[in-house]
């Protein structure tokens, strides 16, 4: 097969350099020895969008003793509840919508790689990235129905 010596493009005369297979400017193929190719290109089908958006629910709060301010985990099935403290034993009555009650932060589990995160309180009603997995989430607000995993 002899390369493209260079010369004018036989099909619209632009000049072109030599060692080439396809003019620049038509893209008729130079060499007459070649054929364009008989590989058909596939036609472009949109596929379904594989990164989704799951909402994820507060497993349990960190909180601030109403009593002695110290940090307390407490799973969100103890809503509505009497709780103590384990530093003061102090009791109070957990409910995320008090006003005696700081919120500092809230803990689920990934849905995409199962693991922990703690979170906090000011990004619920956001859309988050998991720190270890990259998964998306949509945090639930505080007053969504659902925002509570039982």
């Amino acid at each position: 097969m002899p390369i493209w010596p260079g010369g004018p493009c036989p099909n619209c005369g632009e000049d072109m350099p030599e060692n080439l297979i396809r003019c620049i400017a038509c893209r008729t193929v130079l060499n007459s020895d070649l054929e364009p190719d008989s590989v058909e290109v596939p036609s472009f089908f949109e596929l379904q969008e594989l990164a989704c958006m799951i909402e994820l629910a507060p497993r349990g709060y960190f909180i601030q003793c109403p009593d002695c301010s110290r940090e307390l985990r407490i799973n969100g099935k103890y809503i509505g509840q009497t709780v103590s403290c384990k530093h003061c034993d102090g009791r109070f009555l957990f409910s995320p919508e008090s006003d005696k009650i700081r919120i500092d932060a809230f803990y689920a589990d990934c849905p995409h790689c199962k693991k922990e995160l703690r979170m906090s309180s000011r990004y619920q009603g956001e859309k988050v990235a998991c720190k270890f997995c990259g998964g998306k989430i949509q945090l639930l607000k505080k007053d969504d129905p659902k925002s509570v995993e039982k």
